[in-house]
C-alpha cells in the first residue's frame, strides 16, 4: 500500500513537473499551435483520408432510423406477400413452394380485373418448370395478355463461362451512355426470365441491390453502366413507362419510410383465394390504380437486407422502397460540400481555440462550445426530419470535440501555472511592492446571484484597463466577519514601490474598474441601484517568501476596514 502511494505521489509531482515545463515553453499560445495542427489534419482528410466523411456515414444509420417524421409510404404501393400463412394454406392444393406457375398466372388474370396500375414480380424467373411445362405455358400466355406487368433480371457478377451469356444491346430497355460509342459486341452475365412474353414485353429491369463495405444497404441503382451501355433498374424500368422523373445520379440515397412492415401488406392466399371467389368482402376497386409488387416473406423464401431500418428488412419493401422514392423524387441528397465542411470545421478549431488564448473563462467557453454542438447536431438531425437533403456535420463536430478535449486537458493540467494571480506573481519578485486589493460584493437580497452571472462580471472586469490585475470570485459561505467574502470578485494589483508610473496606472484601472461596473451591472440585474458595495485598499508588502503573509495582512486589513466602515 505504501509502494502504491509513494508511486502515485511521485506521478503526481512528475506530472505537476511537466504541466509547469509546457506552461513555461508553450503558454497560451499551445492552443494556437495545437489548431494549426488540426488544420492540417482537416485539409489532409478533406483531400485525401477522408476520415470525416467516414463519420458522415455512420451517423447516417442512427440519425435516419430515429426521425421524428419519416415520409409515410405511398399508399397506392401494395404487397402482395407470399408469407408463411400463404404457402401453408395454398399447400392444400397446390403443394409447397415453388408452386405451378400457373398459379400466378391465375392471379394475374383476376388482379388485371381490377385495373392496377402495375404488377411488379420481385420473383426470378430464370428457368423453366421442367416438371410442369403446361403450367409455365399458362403462366406465358397470362402475362402476353398484359401491358402492365414487370419483371426483375440479374447482373452476375462472375466470368463463369457456364452462366448465360447475354448481349447488352439486346437486353430490352437498354440506352447507349450519352457521349459515349457503346460496344455492341459487349456481353454480361445476366439472368433473364425464362417466359418469351416477359421479354417481348420489355418491361425488365435489374434487381441488383448495392451492398456497402460494412454489409449495409444504404443505396439502390438507378442505372448498372458499362462497355457504352446504361441497364435500368427495375424502378428506373418502371418510373420509364410512367413518365416519372428520372434520377439526376446513377444511385439513389433511400429515403427509408419506417420499419421493416411499414407499407400496405395484403396475404397472397387471401387476395388469391377471394379474388378467384369473388367474396363480397374484397372491394372490386381494392388494387384498382396500384402498384401491385408480389413478393415473399416467407422464412424459408425469405430475401432480407441489412438496412439502417433493421439487420433483417424484407427484400419486397426495399423494392417497394426504391419504387416510392423514383415515383416521388424525394431519395436523400447527400451533398459532398467538402469545402463547406472545410470551412466549418475550421471556424469551430479556431474559434474555440481564440477562446482558450484569450482566457475567456472555462465555464464561459465550456457553455459556448457546447451549444455551437448541440447547434450542429440539431441542424443535421433537422435536415433529415424536414428536408430531403441529409447535411450532416458529425465531422466538423468530431473534430471540434477532438480539439476542444485536448485543449481542456492542457487548461486544466496548466490552470496553476498560467494563472495570473498576484501572491503567485510578488512570490516570484524581490524587494518591497506596494499591493492594491479591490473588494466587490454583490447583495444577494435584492438580486437574485449565481456563479454563473459572477463568473460574467469576472469575464467583464478582466479587460478593463491597461495594467495587469488578478480578478477572482470568492464564494465564501462563513458567517459573521468572513460572510463578507460570500458573492465576492477580489481584484489585486501590485507595483515596486519605485516605480510611480506604475502605481497612477494601477489607481486609474482601479477607477475605470468601478466606472465599467455599471454597465455590467445594467445588462445582468434587476436592481442595479445599490447591488454592489466596494473596498479598496493599499498596502506595502515584501516579495519572495514573504508574499503570501503580506497578502494576508493586507486582506484582513481591507475586511476589517470594511466591516468598521458598515458598523460606523
Amino acid at each position: 500500500m505504501k509502494i502504491k502511494l509513494h508511486m502515485s505521489g511521485r506521478l503526481h509531482l512528475a506530472f505537476a513537473a511537466l504541466s509547469e515545463f509546457l506552461a513555461r515553453k508553450w503558454k497560451r499560445k499551445f492552443y494556437l499551435y495545437l489548431a494549426a495542427l488540426f488544420t492540417i489534419f482537416t485539409l489532409l482528410d478533406t483531400t485525401f483520408l477522408h476520415i470525416t466523411s467516414e463519420i458522415r456515414t455512420v451517423t447516417f444509420d442512427p440519425l435516419v432510423r430515429y426521425r421524428i417524421f419519416p415520409p409515410k409510404p405511398d399508399p397506392d404501393i401494395v404487397i402482395v406477400d407470399i408469407n408463411e400463412e400463404s404457402l401453408s394454406a395454398m399447400s392444400k392444393e397446390y403443394g409447397r413452394w415453388p408452386w405451378p406457375r400457373r398459379v400466378l398466372g391465375d392471379f394475374v388474370e383476376q388482379l388485371e380485373k381490377q385495373h392496377p396500375k402495375a404488377v411488379v414480380f420481385d420473383i426470378m424467373f430464370s428457368d423453366p418448370d421442367v416438371f410442369n411445362p403446361k403450367s409455365d405455358a399458362d403462366f406465358n400466355a397470362s402475362i402476353a395478355k398484359t401491358d402492365n406487368t414487370f419483371f426483375p433480371m440479374l447482373i452476375v457478377g462472375s466470368s463463369d463461362e457456364t452462366l448465360r451469356q447475354v448481349k447488352i444491346s439486346q437486353i430490352p430497355g437498354v440506352s447507349p451512355i450519352p457521349d459515349e460509342k457503346p460496344n455492341v459486341e459487349a456481353t454480361t452475365n445476366m439472368l433473364m426470365p425464362f417466359f418469351k412474353s416477359a421479354i417481348d414485353g420489355g418491361r425488365l429491369g435489374t434487381q441488383n441491390v448495392m451492398v456497402d463495405s460494412d454489409g449495409m444497404t444504404r443505396n439502390y441503382p438507378v442505372y448498372a453502366e458499362g462497355d457504352g451501355w446504361r441497364i435500368p433498374s427495375l424502378p428506373a424500368r418502371i418510373g420509364r413507362e410512367f413518365g416519372w422523373a428520372e434520377p439526376t445520379t446513377d444511385h439513389m440515397l433511400l429515403n427509408w419510410r419506417g420499419k421493416p412492415f411499414s407499407y400496405n401488406y395484403v396475404s397472397f392466399s387471401d387476395a388469391y383465394l377471394l379474388l378467384k371467389s369473388k367474396q363480397a368482402s374484397v372491394s372490386k376497386d381494392e388494387f384498382k390504380g396500384k402498384i401491385v409488387i408480389i413478393g415473399s416473406t416467407a422464412p424459408n423464401l425469405y430475401d432480407v437486407r441489412s438496412t439502417p431500418m433493421a439487420e433483417m428488412f424484407p427484400g419486397v419493401e426495399l423494392l417497394a422502397t426504391a419504387i416510392d422514392n423514383y415515383k416521388h423524387g424525394d431519395s436523400l441528397r447527400f451533398p459532398d460540400g467538402r469545402v463547406w465542411y472545410l470551412l466549418i470545421s475550421l471556424a469551430i478549431i479556431w474559434l474555440t481555440a481564440w477562446a482558450f488564448y484569450r482566457e475567456d473563462g472555462r465555464g464561459s467557453i465550456d457553455t459556448l462550445f457546447s451549444l455551437s454542438q448541440l447547434i450542429l447536431i440539431a441542424f443535421t438531425f433537422a435536415s433529415i426530419n424536414f428536408t430531403d437533403t441529409y447535411i450532416n456535420l458529425a465531422g466538423p463536430a468530431m473534430l471540434g470535440i477532438a480539439y476542444f478535449s485536448l485543449a481542456r486537458i492542457y487548461a486544466t493540467a496548466t490552470e496553476k501555472a498560467l494563472d495570473r494571480n498576484m501572491v503567485r506573481l510578488a512570490s516570484s519578485l524581490t524587494g518591497e511592492l506596494q499591493a492594491t486589493l479591490l473588494l466587490l460584493h454583490f447583495d444577494s437580497e435584492r438580486n437574485e446571484i449565481s456563479k454563473g452571472m459572477l463568473e460574467q462580471f469576472r469575464m467583464g472586469l478582466k479587460k478593463i484597463g491597461m495594467k495587469q490585475k488578478s480578478v477572482e470570485v470568492l464564494l465564501g459561505s462563513q458567517k459573521g466577519l468572513w460572510g463578507l467574502l460570500e458573492n465576492t470578485i477580489a481584484i489585486s494589483w501590485i507595483a515596486d514601490t519605485a516605480d510611480e508610473q506604475a502605481q497612477n496606472q494601477i489607481s486609474g484601472d482601479l477607477e475605470l474598474v468601478l466606472q465599467g461596473l455599471q454597465p455590467l451591472l445594467a445588462r445582468t440585474l434587476l436592481h442595479v441601484e445599490g447591488a454592489v458595495s466596494h473596498i479598496s485598499h493599499q498596502g506595502k508588502i515584501f516579495g519572495g517568501e514573504m508574499a503570501a503573509a503580506g497578502w494576508r495582512l493586507l486582506f484582513a486589513q481591507a475586511l476589517l476596514n470594511w466591516s468598521e466602515r458598515k458598523i460606523g
